[in-house]
């Protein structure tokens, strides 16, 4: 018993809930009810029915009741039991007539239709019609489609939701919180596809249990108890009719319920605010609806007052919804340009502040990209921007500086220009009114718009109405905003620029951060064993390579071990990047044992190696030929790396690494070149293509 006692304690009052529920269900399926009990569970019914059409009604967005389907099965099992109960309650007291079956049924028996079973079968007929032809056959149709739909959608989001965390407009926890939400509205779709079913078997059940409970009735009443046909069908039909009526009811409110609900587009207000701001929010449609109204109202035989009351009532409306928009305008005065002070007669002296510094990154848009920039209008692109920032200084391992944005008449309206230290390194056209649809590599479909391509990446895209998004996202495209396009676009261009925004006060900053942990390593780094501008170099290059800098203790003690060896600035790289052999491979490969690579046949390495010795770390004595067929070797196999979603990794010798990391980054970009000493001891090399001394694969 104690055992019994402690299991309840930890179920607790909420986990009894469904088991209640449960036993309720199968106590009025087998047990008879008395007829107060018929009459509180009929209320409890209709009760929970206009809760849960309350609820649909103020919910903002679908997911707010994503329990709706669970709910709306649970009500539908509950009026079955209901009708089984009252059934059984009419069939075996009906023939005393009255309130056999309790006072609900009698009230909706007697006072709803008159005591008139005619009536009440006609009334039942068009509730079920309305119910079962109209509301739950649309609702069926909204759930299936917008499941279908919303499965297809998928793909699209997700790739969305990446892209935005690519390009540092979210951070992890809310793309999870969003990828979470995208599972949850299939998931919520997917199920009311199915309940919607459970709505329809309701109302076929109705009109089932209605024909065989007055037959049932009829032979009962006559068989049994010696009625005559007109009493035992003023009986039997009249309890039946206002079991039926009685069951219908909350029937038409769920599938009323369930209509809403699939029928609703997310957003900020409930239903009610959004009839209101979007229905009664245009005086001019009340206002021509008045009139039309009063002009009926005029004509001879029409029922004149209904029409001039209704009419009148209309145009009241329209003209106080027109005023208080006036008032509005006026208590919100239009922002007015500042007036620039009057220059001064006198010519003024120049200064060295008329000089203006460069900026280190710019961003000049044109005259119709500015509400991309004003948050007054509403305009993202300048948080989407400090997302852009905050990523790439986090990657990066340095803060990246401040973006500044300026307007640029001599720009195209729909252009904007992207700038480091005053020249143009990236220029493309958006347009704030439309979404751009980017093509991964596999849509099932084309769609109508502007052809383009993405600026950051160069895949083909296609500007788009707001109107076509779920569209193209159905057929698999990534669909991202003017404002995702441009900051996209920056965070490329400060990525594979990243050496350029590096200087002295910013490897100072870093030095000075160090210190605060390592302050000996400092110390004797700078400026004891190497100059400054040597350690900014040194940093230029792992950046220039796409290597980042966080790891800043192990770059300082590595040039501290060095510095007494070498001051080069190449040499030092190249240790460098051993001691970062770790990171560098897992940011290439990411935690795979096995790293498939590409190598050089070694006469083929041996030739660069003495044509480098010779010719010096540039390269100028390398045979053009063999270089334009080294490249296009490489190109087919980044190809055929890419197209298997490997990357593509060429494994050198030491001494040859830095020159062709740069030839490779100048002609074919996305193959990065390790040496063999930067492979950790834990991981393993896979030869999947050599290319010869005729740069052929062999």
């Amino acid at each position: 018993m104690e055992q019994v006692m402690v299991a309840f304690r930890q179920v607790g009052a909420r986990g009894l809930g469904a088991p209640v529920v449960i036993l309720m269900l199968l106590a009025m399926v087998v047990l008879p009810l008395p007829p107060f009990l018929l009459d509180l569970f009929f209320t409890f019914n209709i009760a929970l029915s206009l809760v849960v059409l309350l609820v649909v009604v103020y919910a903002m967005r679908p997911l707010d009741f994503a329990m709706f389907p669970s709910m709306l099965l649970v009500a539908t099992l509950l009026r079955l039991a209901l009708n089984v109960a009252s059934t059984r309650v009419v069939l075996l007291e009906g023939h005393n007539g009255g309130d056999a079956a309790g006072k609900v049924i009698e009230a909706f028996g007697e006072f709803v239709i008159g005591g008139n079973y005619a009536v009440g079968l006609v009334v039942f007929a068009i509730l079920v019609i309305i119910n079962f032809a109209v509301v739950t056959k649309g609702a069926g149709r909204v759930s299936e489609v917008s499941a279908r739909f919303t499965l297809d959608a998928m793909p699209g989001k997700q790739m969305a939701i990446d892209a935005d965390l690519n390009s540092g407009l979210i951070d992890q926890a809310e793309a999870r919180t969003r990828r979470e939400e995208v599972g949850r509205e299939a998931d919520f779709y997917g199920a009311m596809d199915g309940a919607s079913k459970f709505v329809r078997g309701d109302a076929v059940a109705g009109i089932l249990i209605l024909i065989i409970n007055i037959v049932g009735g009829l032979a009962i009443g006559m068989g049994q108890h010696d009625l005559d046909l007109s009493t035992a069908m003023r009986f039997y039909a009249l309890l039946t009719i206002g079991d039926g009526l009685v069951a219908q009811l909350p029937s038409l409110l769920l599938s009323t319920s369930a209509a809403i609900l699939v029928t609703r587009v997310s957003s900020a207000e409930d239903l009610g605010s959004q009839v209101s701001s979007q229905l009664l929010n245009n005086p001019r449609a009340l206002a021509i609806t008045a009139l039309i109204l009063l002009l009926l109202g005029m004509i001879p035989g029409m029922p004149n007052l209904v029409f001039l009351l209704l009419g009148a009532a209309v145009g009241g409306l329209a003209y106080m919804i027109a005023r208080r928009s006036q008032e509005e305008k006026a208590e919100t005065p239009d922002v007015q340009p500042t007036s620039r002070p009057e220059e001064s007669s006198e010519v003024r002296e120049l200064t060295w502040q008329d000089v203006h510094p460069v900026d280190v990154i710019g961003l000049e848009v044109g005259y119709r990209l500015i509400p991309l920039v004003d948050r007054n209008q509403g305009g993202q692109l300048m948080t989407r921007i400090k997302g852009v920032r905050k990523k790439l200084s986090q990657e990066l391992g340095f803060l990246v500086q401040s973006v500044h944005i300026r307007d640029n008449l001599d720009l195209a309206p729909n252009a904007y220009r992207i700038t480091l230290n005053g020249v143009p390194v990236g220029e493309s056209e958006v347009f704030v009114d439309r979404d751009m649809a980017i093509n991964p590599g596999r849509v099932f479909g084309e769609l109508k718009g502007n052809l383009t391509k993405d600026p950051a990446f160069g895949l083909d895209a296609v500007w788009i109405d707001a109107a076509q998004r779920d569209q193209a996202q159905t057929m698999g495209y990534t669909v991202v905003d003017a404002s995702t396009v441009v900051a996209t676009h920056l965070s490329e261009l400060l990525q594979s620029h990243a050496h350029e925004l590096l200087g002295h006060d910013e490897v100072q900053q870093l030095l000075d951060n160090l210190a605060q942990v390592a302050p000996k390593l400092v110390e004797d780094l700078v400026p004891k064993l190497l100059p400054l501008a040597v350690v900014l170099r040194v940093l230029q290059n792992l950046l220039q390579e796409s290597v980042p800098i966080r790891d800043m203790r192990t770059i300082a003690e590595t040039l501290a071990e060095q510095a007494t060896k070498s001051q080069d600035a190449g040499t030092l790289t190249a240790s460098v990047r051993v001691a970062l052999a770790r990171s560098i491979v897992q940011q290439v490969v990411g935690p795979k044992g096995e790293i498939p690579v590409i190598v050089l046949e070694p006469g083929l390495e041996r030739l660069l190696q003495q044509t480098l010795v010779n010719a010096g770390e540039d390269g100028a004595g390398v045979e053009p030929g063999m270089l334009e067929q080294l490249q296009n070797a490489l190109q087919d196999t980044a190809k055929q790396q890419e197209l298997s979603g490997q990357e593509s990794v060429l494994l050198v010798a030491a001494a040859i690494r830095p020159w062709l990391a740069k030839f490779a980054r100048h002609s074919v970009p996305g193959v990065r070149v390790l040496s063999y000493n930067e492979i950790p001891d834990n991981r393993q090399i896979k030869v999947i293509s050599t290319i010869g001394r005729n740069a052929k694969e062999v």
